[in-house]
């Protein structure tokens, strides 16, 4: 029993038991370090903002004669007033969250990364694009070989999309001429 064991054993080649391109990741991270290395960015961007305005404004022009001459009088008043008053406020809450692999296109002297990367999905009739592009510190990368998206220097993140929804979302004709005519 033992003989067919050792037969076995003596017959396996080298080359099946060790293989140079499968030791770094048993025996290192798996960080992207070098050009065409892959990294995770996790985009979490959120932004808040208001603003409130509040204007007033009051005139009032009076003018007034009189004339009188032998037995005529005759007295004018002439009044021209306004006034306006307005408030307008805005308020835009945004949070935008996803995951995106992104590629090592330069390491830099310093041995930060240039990272670029770009995901296109087609959902129910929408395309939606998102870029993402920026410097990253070695330093930054977690272990699971991802970044946080507020850890990206000269981040360049777009995100855009193309479609139904974002049709239904753009102002008609009418009211984009009535814009463009400050009549709306």
């Amino acid at each position: 029993m033992i003989a067919p064991l050792l037969l076995a054993l003596a017959l396996a080649p080298a080359e099946d038991l060790y293989r140079p391109g499968n030791w770094p990741s048993m025996a290192a991270d798996r960080r992207a370090s070098a050009v065409g290395d892959v990294l995770t960015v996790v985009i979490y961007q959120a932004a808040e903002s208001s603003n409130t305005m509040q204007n007033g404004s009051r005139r009032a022009t009076d003018a007034s004669g009189a004339f009188s001459g032998g037995g005529v009088s005759e007295k004018g008043v002439l009044s021209f007033g306004g006034g306006y008053s307005g408030r307008g406020e805005l308020r835009r809450t945004e949070r935008f969250v996803t995951q995106l692999s992104v590629q090592v296109e330069q390491v830099l002297a310093n041995g930060d990364l240039i990272v670029v990367g770009r995901q296109r999905l087609f959902v129910n009739g929408e395309n939606t694009l998102i870029a993402v592009r920026g410097r990253v510190r070695t330093a930054d990368i977690a272990g699971d070989n991802s970044v946080l998206s507020t850890r990206i220097a000269d981040a360049e993140i777009d995100y855009n999309g193309k479609g139904f929804v974002s049709r239904s979302a753009k102002p008609g004709v009418i009211n984009r001429v009535f814009n463009w005519l400050g009549l709306n």
